[in-house]
This record gives structure tokens, sequence and C-alpha cells, in this order.
């Protein structure tokens, strides 16, 4: 008779790389959560918020290509500009025509009617350049520009952090709030549990959106605002689940045991209880990190949410819904089409987690 020795995380893990559409979303997040953090490393714009924008290049299309003075900064990069972008970064500057003479260069801004410019220079001192090839080199759009002339490449990879962020800090808020009351509620009964009930109940009969307008507009418009309004309506599917798997579980034998030893009660739920009820709470954290990713971009999509110029996919749909009709759609249909992988991404790894944490499953 075979002995099976895999304890029930590595039969969860076997079961869950058996899962095609789980593990290749596994991945899937993976890449958006790298490609958010070295998203600097990666983007064109490397200004704070990929905000630098000239308004002769607004709504330009994918590919679109120009050249640009580029006037050097010669201020050191700090460590933490990596990161957060820089603060000050070298001046672009869109030309049409140029041409160099004596020691200036002469060139015409960008235009749609360049025979309106005129000519301006600037002298070749400014540039500490060797050879003028480096002085005006091509800038390239790959998805184009948008309203305000800036790198929509960049703005798109940019919005995935606040995506992300809003996710992970969301959730992590929802679990801290649900699993302490949910575990106090479920393990002490009587009117400690009726209390902390009685406050799960108000807060689920109030509309989740309303709520966090109302908490939003409580603690102000702004990036960790929306993270806390969120995080703080999460909560409280998160403690039912607990309470409930906690009564459950209280009265199990190895329960009865712990006390018998004198364990203290902190010691008992923290050690013995709530690690076996941590499979449903993984499946509702992947399912609330995609709700939270859909109530921000809805937030910002209202003008609630994360504010400019911090860029968000909800605010990004919101500047370009217009151009919908306007043959652009492009501009408003990407954003959405990047969140809707990433909703689902964590979907579907929730369920296939809900399978894999299932032990009447395989």
């Amino acid at each position: 008779m075979s002995v099976n020795n895999k304890s029930n995380t590595q039969i969860a893990l076997q079961k869950f790389k058996k899962d095609f559409w789980g593990v290749l979303c596994f991945w899937m997040i993976i890449v958006f959560s790298l490609i958010s953090i070295f998203a600097y490393f990666i983007i064109p714009d490397q200004s704070a918020n990929a905000n630098s924008g000239d308004l002769a290049l607004r709504s330009q299309p994918p590919g679109f290509s120009v050249k640009t003075i580029v006037i050097p900064n010669n201020t050191p990069t700090a460590l933490a500009e990596y990161w957060t972008g820089k603060k000050e970064t070298s001046n672009h500057i869109a030309i049409g025509e140029h041409y160099f003479k004596n020691d200036s260069i002469y060139y015409k801004n960008y235009s749609a009617q360049p025979q309106l410019e005129e000519f301006k220079s600037l002298p070749l001192k400014l540039f500490n350049a060797k050879d003028t090839n480096n002085i005006v080199v091509n800038k390239t759009f790959y998805l184009g520009t948008d309203n305000q002339g800036r790198d929509y490449f960049s703005r798109l990879i940019l919005g995935s952090r606040v995506s992300l962020a809003i996710g992970f800090i969301a959730v992590l808020i929802s679990l801290l709030i649900g699993i302490s009351l949910g575990a106090i509620a479920g393990y002490s009964g009587g009117k400690i549990d009726a209390f902390i009930l009685w406050v799960i109940n108000i807060f689920w009969s109030i509309p989740t959106l309303l709520l966090v307008i109302a908490i939003t507009l409580a603690l102000g418009k702004g990036f960790w605002q929306v993270f806390i309004a969120v995080g703080l309506t999460m909560w409280v599917e998160v403690a039912r689940v607990v309470r409930g798997q906690v009564i459950s579980v209280k009265e199990q034998q190895y329960v009865t045991a712990a006390r018998a030893l004198g364990y203290s009660d902190w010691r008992i739920i923290a050690k013995h209880i709530l690690p076996n009820c941590m499979a449903p709470v993984i499946v509702i954290s992947a399912a609330n990190f995609a709700s939270a990713i859909l109530m921000e971009s809805g937030l910002s999509f209202l003008g609630i949410g994360t504010q400019v110029p911090t860029p968000s996919w909800g605010a990004m749909i919101k500047e370009n819904y217009n151009y919908i009709l306007l043959g652009k759609a492009y501009l408003a249909l990407l954003p959405g089409f990047l969140m809707f992988l990433l909703v689902m991404s964590f979907m579907l790894i929730g369920n296939a987690l809900r399978d894999a944490l299932d032990v009447k499953n395989g």
C-alpha cells in the first residue's frame, strides 16, 4: 500500500499547475507586474507621470515621427527618479526645418502650418556636443500622442501601476480588517459576535460605489485616498467568510486540545484556526483584486479617482472616449482592453485557486 506523504499545499500546487488558464493568467499577472515596476526603464518619456507633452503634437497617429532638438539636462539623476520619473528631463523641441550657421542652430517649431512659423536660434554651446548630428534626433511615438501631445505608450504603461497598486493595497486593507474582525466575531461569539455582525450588515447594506464616493469625498481626492476608500469597502465579504470558517473550525478536536494545553486565545486563533481558514479567503482576495481595479477605474472616469497628471486607465478612457466617434477609438479602447486582460486574469486565477484548494476535487 502506497503512502502519500505530500502536504495539502503540495497537492494544491500540483492541481493548480495542471490548470492551463490558471497558469497562463498567473504568468500574465507576473508580466504586468514586472512592466509596471520597471516602467521607467521601458517607456520613452521618463518624466514624472510621463507628463511631458507638446500641444503642437496632439492627437498624432501611432508610429508618428518628428525631428526634435534635444537640449540636455545636466542635473544628475537621483536613484529614486529611476522608479518615479525624472523631475527635470532633457528638453525636446519638435521642429520642422533646421540648419546650422556659425555657432548656432536655426529652426522652425513643428506646426501643421509651417509657413506661419518663424526661424528661431539656439547657441551650439548649449548642447555640449562635439557632433552636430546628436543635436537633432528623430523621436517616434509608437502609439501616437494624446490630446495633450503626450506620449500615449508611456502613459499607457504607467497606468498599469495605478491598477496593480490599487489592487494590492485595497486587498491588503480588506484582509487586515476583514480577517481581524471575522476571527474575533467567530471565536468570541455572544455579544461581541452580534455587535460585529451588526456592523458588517450595516456596511453590507450600503451600495459599494456610493460608500466609496462618500469616503473619497471625506478623505479628499488623491492617489492614496482612493486606495484607502476602496480598501475600506471590501473587508465586509472577507469578514463574513472568515467568521463562518472560524465558527466551524473552532469546534475541531485540535482546537479543544490547544485549549486544554493552556494556549492563549490569540495563539489558538493565529496558529491553529486562521491557517485552516485561508483557502476561501485566497479565492475572495483574487476576486476583490479584480473588483478594486474596476472600482478605481470607475472612480477615475467619474473624476473622483486618481487626479491629473497621474496616469490611470480609467482616467485615460474618460479623457479620450470622445475620440471613439472621431476615428481614433484606440485611445479609449486600449486602456479598456488592458484592464479587461488584467481583471480577467485575476478572475480566472481565482477560479483555478478555488479548484486547487477544494479538497473534494480530485
